[in-house]
């Protein structure tokens, strides 16, 4: 009978808390779970276990590199989101069933004297039953209170990290050092030389504390995607200003030539009549001039970006940058004014400081195209660089990832040699739906 009880403790519960583990454990990191990933992964961690007999904080820190392995390789998630989630994960394991254990050593004394053998059985499979809920409370309140958003920095995870796996060494420690290998029962009911109530505080304690770290850095994360937006705001806001303010003036310029026009119409008819013609096609000359100021430099079909444009690869031919556009947007478009105005806006700021740092007497360029198709937009700007530095994300491309992304689309970035490329997939939306981006 004692051979198969500790059959079922050894193997049983060890498999349900190692697939208990695994499943939580790819929910925190919000990937899909999949049960022949659990069932495979709880065998391996029993047979590791078995194999090299393994037990107390070395087995718990095997079991932590095991998921770390899986997140990785198998799932592809951020490798400081898999160490932190790891051993989270094992470390709440590891508190619950500790809390658990303290707690039935300090009440067994007081049922010890009607039935010890009967009373050690309920509190050793009771307090097991316990323990899982207890587990399964916790990883819930994880999720429910300090999961954090995927797309928020994760540059302080690291914050986190450390003192989640101090608590959890720490706790080994004394789980080690109190209990051991092996647990001696005084006539009483007493564990011998142990106080159950300190090592009971202690590790609610440690409990308590696992979940304000989660909770800190969830605020942390909350405020890094808070301050992120804001940053998208506030340059959304610049280049709205940027396209009300050459919009007015190109709409001065408008009334002030529609009101000279009868004026300029009367002068080339006087011309005419009195066969001035040389002298009429001088003025006409004069006249287109006028008007090219009320054209824009850059054709696209939209309005809006042929304002922004115009002004972007005007500064980069002032900075003697060779231009050349060659992109067609349907207007109205499915993707919003100021949207396109933050992705292109960044991509020629970037483009033309990348050829800024170029040395001279080497080519300078920029060259950008761009069409749709089906419900598809795709574009590229390909300019030239130093190639001396390292590619970095910085504001301009985070702002430009931030856009991209309310369109489900990707950004792409290649080097070849002294040439770089920017391309920019957008999925175009509906029309209902750009009706609400255009006025958001």
């Amino acid at each position: 009978m004692i051979d198969y009880l500790d059959f079922f403790s050894i193997y049983v519960m060890t498999s349900l808390e190692i697939f208990m583990n695994f499943w939580f454990f790819i929910e925190f990191l919000q990937k899909k779970v999949k049960p022949i990933y659990g069932i495979l992964f709880t065998g391996l961690g029993v047979a590791v276990l078995e194999i090299f007999n393994l037990q107390g904080i070395w087995a718990f820190l095997v079991f932590i590199i095991l998921l770390i392995a899986v997140g990785k390789l198998f799932y592809r998630a951020d490798f400081g989101s898999v160490a932190l989630y790891a051993v989270v994960t094992v470390e709440i394991t590891t508190l619950c069933f500790g809390l658990c254990n303290s707690l039935s050593y300090i009440l067994f004394p007081v049922v010890f004297k009607n039935n010890p053998v009967i009373f050690g059985f309920i509190f050793e499979w009771g307090g097991n039953i316990f323990a899982f809920m207890l587990t399964v409370f916790c990883y819930r309140g994880i999720q429910q209170c300090c999961m954090y958003d995927e797309a928020a920095n994760r540059k302080y995870i690291f914050m986190t990290l450390m003192p989640a796996l101090l608590i959890f060494l720490a706790g080994e420690y004394i789980n080690e050092n109190v209990y051991g290998n092996t647990v001696t029962i005084e006539k009483d009911g007493l564990m011998s030389g142990v106080n159950s109530c300190q090592v009971l505080f202690v590790q609610v304690l440690g409990a308590v504390s696992l979940f304000c770290i989660m909770l800190a850095y969830k605020k942390l994360a909350d405020s890094f995607k808070r301050d992120k937006e804001a940053a998208l705001l506030e340059q959304q806001a610049h280049f709205l200003g940027q396209y009300v303010k050459e919009a007015r003036l190109r709409y001065e310029k408008t009334k002030s030539f529609r009101h000279d026009i009868k004026n300029h119409i009367t002068v080339v008819k006087e011309l005419l009549q009195n066969q001035k013609t040389e002298a009429a096609l001088q003025y006409v000359e004069g006249m287109e001039n006028l008007t090219a100021d009320l054209s824009f430099p850059i054709s696209t079909n939209h309005p809006v970006l042929d304002i922004l444009l115009g002004n972007k690869l005007g500064i980069a031919e002032e900075n003697q940058i060779e231009v050349r556009c060659s992109l067609e947007v349907p207007y109205p478009c499915g993707i919003s004014d100021i949207d396109f105005c933050i992705i292109l806006g960044n991509a020629l700021d970037n483009a033309v400081s990348a050829c800024s740092r170029i040395d001279k007497g080497k080519q300078k360029y920029i060259h950008m195209t761009g069409k749709v198709q089906g419900d598809f937009l795709l574009m590229e700007i390909e300019n030239s660089y130093s190639g001396r530095r390292m590619i970095r994300s910085g504001t301009g491309l985070t702002n430009i990832r931030a856009a991209v992304g309310k369109y489900h689309g990707t950004v792409e970035i290649r080097t070849e040699g002294e040439k770089f490329m920017l391309s920019i997939l957008v999925i175009i939306p509906q029309q209902s739906e750009s009706i609400s981006q255009q006025t958001g």
